[in-house]
């Protein structure tokens, strides 16, 4: 009664009441904190510039700044949170009122994730963001209901993308268990097993990844068969696992099965065929016994990989970045082992490369 009187806590009940209960507050709270963050990462790209949506350069309501994280160029893509996030909103919300069907509403809610003029996903700490504006819009729906779910799903990733990785997990396991209670259809629970798997690579439980990776390939494999863009993601994700665990003959046997696949079905240019060359490089130079010839296919397909990521994507995607890590330690490898020295101090490249989210 004390605290309730002189603590304060009769005024946060109040505003817990007004915001629609203590999950709806906790989501509004984790929202303005992730959009203040994600401005201030963004705060040196923004500089000058306006959101394309309200045209405004601070959000006339909340004051934000902006942000862009996705892979557009020059004054392109900037906007608020805010925007992007009503914009998401409203489009979801047509394509359920207007009963547009599956299609669409997959289509429409894609926005919470991806930039409509460079259709790249965001990334870092504006992923979080959304994640979280995603969450606070839905989080009052039913366990049941599709929106719930993957709301919940793209804030695990998000908080992935900022490197929240315990947060991460804790969301991530409870859309899992739900799922499996409910009986969510299979192509739902090998998507949330794949985020998971790679959220539990983060946190060193490299056993449990291998595991999961092995069981989710073999799922798409058999769901979709060996050339849809689920199945070959996941075949890289488990390449990149089995590197992790130094079975490189394996990864690299893998890699050497599935690229050809992707290359024919989704053009040398998509980011899961980027992913897929990236990994069957890092099996070739991360062996220390490799010969010299695996070393330099290493050094060449990196450089080529890099190309195009550069150009498709950009610079500063968290990808090319990977690329260009990993493309810099196959070098030093290569050189080490042509001068004769040890190469066994070279840090390895696996932790910057991120798998891809389902």
């Amino acid at each position: 009664m004390q605290h309730w009187k002189e603590g304060g806590h009769d005024q946060l009940c109040k505003l817990i009441k007004k915001a629609g209960g203590a999950e709806q507050y906790n989501a509004n709270e984790k929202y303005s904190e992730a959009v203040s963050v994600a401005a201030e990462a963004c705060a040196e790209d923004t500089k000058g510039q306006t959101c394309y949506i309200c045209t405004q350069a601070l959000h006339w309501k909340t004051k934000e700044g902006l942000v862009r994280m996705c892979s557009c160029r020059g004054t392109a893509g900037f906007a608020h949170v805010s925007c992007l996030a009503e914009e998401a909103k409203i489009l979801v919300a047509e394509a359920l009122e207007r009963n547009l069907g599956n299609k669409a509403l997959e289509r429409n809610f894609c926005r919470w994730y991806k930039c409509s003029l460079c259709e790249q996903k965001y990334h870092g700490d504006v992923k979080c963001a959304l994640g979280w504006a995603c969450w606070k819009t839905y989080v009052g729906r039913l366990e049941s209901d599709r929106l719930l779910s993957s709301a919940m799903r793209l804030l695990g990733n998000g908080l992935f993308a900022a490197e929240h990785y315990e947060d991460a997990a804790f969301v991530q396991e409870t859309d899992f268990s739900i799922a499996r209670r409910l009986g969510a259809p299979e192509r739902d629970v090998l998507a949330m097993q794949s985020n998971l798997a790679s959220t539990y690579q983060r946190l060193g439980r490299l056993e449990d990844v291998l595991r999961m990776r092995r069981d989710v390939y073999s799922g798409w494999l058999k769901l979709n068969g060996k050339g849809s863009v689920d199945t070959l993601r996941e075949a890289c994700n488990y390449a990149f696992s089995l590197t992790d665990l130094k079975r490189f003959e394996e990864a690299k046997a893998l890699m050497r099965k599935t690229m050809p696949v992707a290359r024919r079905v989704l053009g040398d240019s998509h980011e899961t065929t980027l992913r897929m060359r990236a990994s069957y490089a890092q099996s070739l130079y991360m062996n220390d016994r490799a010969p010299l010839d695996d070393l330099r296919e290493a050094v060449t397909t990196f450089e080529e990989t890099e190309r195009i990521a550069r150009r498709v994507l950009g610079g500063a995607r968290p990808l090319t970045l990977a690329i260009e890590a990993n493309a810099r330690e196959a070098r030093d490898r290569l050189a080490a082992r042509e001068g004769g020295r040890d190469v066994s101090s070279v840090c390895d490249g696996v932790a910057a490369m991120t798998p891809g989210d389902a």
